[in-house]
């Protein structure tokens, strides 16, 4: 959960310290007194975009920090592999924006990218507001929230029938390209068999060349290397005089009779040397036994050479590339080779790929119906405590006949009043009833999934009375099992929250600024009286504000 949250020079705020607890948190203040500011400063704590304009005016850079305790050893480790530093089970993350657009991330005291903190952020908190209202509005949105509602049973069909189905599409479109091939592609087949035939018929090795080039090399200066051989073997074994060998030989016996430990050292080193001479005079003697001219082999070599050389001008490869790539020329020839017989086979084995890709899609469309069906009932289970009992609310899962990415399935929430026909959700509903429709299905989507900390971002809007009053209470329901923070304008939700922070304005002497504080007690007070009526001294609003905090 988020411990605290620093802010400076973040918009209207100059300075501010947020000490955050476990339970239901409720952010309250005057619209403009800031509220989004500390919503803007927790969004770029999980990584969201920088923004240079939102450096506070006068200022150089902005900067927020904030402290989340954790425990997860998954998430611990990824914030390791990071280079960062977890102490005593709570994590350090900043951020800081400059005027010049300038953006600079840490996690847990290592630098890192902005998209680090979005993906460490994935596992620990979650924003809720109007747009993602909105966002529910659209079919895809309803059919992926719909899958992630249906869990491990829904998501693995959907796994099984994408896998399926990506099968089928690849197969379809390279057969859809091989029946309109292009003039394009029949001069590439001539090219292609040409190559493999010239490559198959020389059969190279990958450095035929290289070993080409020292065979040659060594056959067109037979009689220079022959010299070359004989003096050096000649120097090292002559049986004429004494020879190198000879000489240290005598040196390194003398060396190693000496008194001095030194001098025995370097007689062994000059022994060693010996026998490596000794060994290369063995090796220089059978070296000139073989090396004998043979034209006709220096012919094959050069003939051998010169075609090899011409393949790789033609193909503009070296004859390593070439035998590399030889197995993707035959899938290419494959590939452009659209004989009736390539394409019956193609087409048998497309239609196995269509049929089961349908298999899964049914198997899919089955699953999303059953969480359809639980969905539904949870969602009129929220609606009732909402204050819309009379509101009927149902998922439809109707098949369409073209197989798509999606499945077969058309997802559509449906809304309908008593006595009318359910109707499509961004038709059936407007205002404060679609607001707390869209409640409702968020509060049971996040009740699914909850994370360490839950953020609603002014999602009560519209609501008012025994709505709002109830919405407070399944907000602090909630709580009881993560950690809820929303932003409301609602005093009825604010007096069920277990804590209660107020982002104040002043704009004492012509510069704007907000303070951001924990209330309690008669401040507390004073601040739902002021939600209530706008009038923070008004004796009815005072009494009815105590009244919602002895709930």
């Amino acid at each position: 959960m988020i411990e605290s949250i620093g802010i400076r020079n973040l918009g209207v705020i100059e300075s501010a310290q947020l000490q955050l607890s476990s339970g239901f948190t409720a952010l309250t203040g005057e619209t403009g007194a800031g509220k989004t500011m500390v919503l803007n400063a927790l969004g770029l704590l999980i990584g969201a975009r920088a923004d240079s304009g939102q450096v506070r005016t006068g200022q150089a850079q902005l900067f927020v920090e904030g402290s989340w305790r954790i425990s997860d050893p998954t998430l611990t480790q990824q914030v390791i592999d990071c280079g960062g530093v977890i102490e005593d089970q709570v994590l350090i993350v900043n951020r800081s924006v400059s005027t010049d657009g300038k953006s600079r991330a840490a996690l847990g005291g290592a630098a890192v990218p902005a998209g680090t903190l979005a993906s460490i952020s994935e596992a620990l908190v979650t924003v809720h507001g109007q747009s993602d209202q909105q966002r529910l509005r659209s079919a895809s949105a309803q059919r992926d929230a719909l899958d992630e509602y249906g869990g491990e049973p829904v998501l693995s069909a959907k796994a099984a029938f994408s896998q399926s189905f990506e099968a089928f599409r690849e197969l379809k479109l390279r057969l859809e390209r091989m029946q309109s091939k292009s003039g394009q592609d029949q001069v590439r087949l001539q090219e292609l068999r040409m190559l493999v035939r010239e490559i198959e018929e020389l059969a190279p090795e990958p450095n035929e060349l290289e070993v080409i080039e020292e065979a040659l090399n060594r056959l067109s200066n037979v009689e220079q290397l022959q010299l070359t051989a004989a003096r050096a073997h000649e120097l090292l074994s002559s049986e004429d005089g004494p020879t190198g060998l000879m000489l240290m030989g005598q040196a390194s016996k003398t060396l190693e009779t000496a008194s001095d430990p030194q001098l025995r050292k370097m007689g062994e080193e000059l022994a060693e040397v010996v026998s490596i001479g000794s060994e290369i005079s063995a090796r220089l003697s059978s070296y000139l036994l073989d090396l004998e001219a043979d034209p006709a082999q220096l012919e094959a070599l050069q003939a051998r050479k010169q075609a090899l050389v011409a393949l790789e001008r033609r193909s503009g490869k070296t004859i390593s590339t070439l035998t590399l790539e030889l197995p993707h020329y035959h899938d290419e020839l494959l590939d452009l080779d659209s004989s009736d017989e390539q394409l019956e086979k193609l087409e048998i084995q497309l239609a196995a790929l269509e049929s089961q890709a349908y298999a899964a899609a049914a198997v899919l469309g089955k699953a999303r119906s059953s969480a359809a069906e639980s969905l539904s009932a949870e969602v009129l289970s929220e609606l009732g405590q909402l204050a819309m009992s009379g509101i009927r609310f149902s998922i439809s899962v109707t098949q369409v006949e073209i197989l798509e990415a999606s499945g077969l399935d058309r997802v559509e929430f449906l809304i309908a009043n008593p006595g009318s026909e359910p109707r499509s959700l961004a038709k059936g509903a407007s205002g404060g009833e679609l607001s707390r429709l869209m409640l409702a299905i968020e509060l049971v989507l996040v009740a699914n999934r909850p994370l360490p900390t839950m953020i609603f971002d002014e999602v009560d809007a519209g609501v008012g009375g025994q709505a709002a009053l109830e919405l407070g209470k399944r907000l602090k329901k909630l709580a009881e099992k993560t950690q809820v923070i929303v932003v409301t304008h609602l005093p009825q939700v604010a007096a069920l929250a277990d804590h209660q922070i107020q982002v104040a304005k002043d704009s004492e002497g012509g510069i704007t600024s907000s303070s951001v504080r924990e209330l309690s007690g008669d401040e507390r007070i004073t601040e739902i009286a002021r939600m209530l009526s706008g009038n923070p001294n008004s004796a009815a609003a005072l009494l009815h504000a105590r009244e919602l905090l002895n709930l």
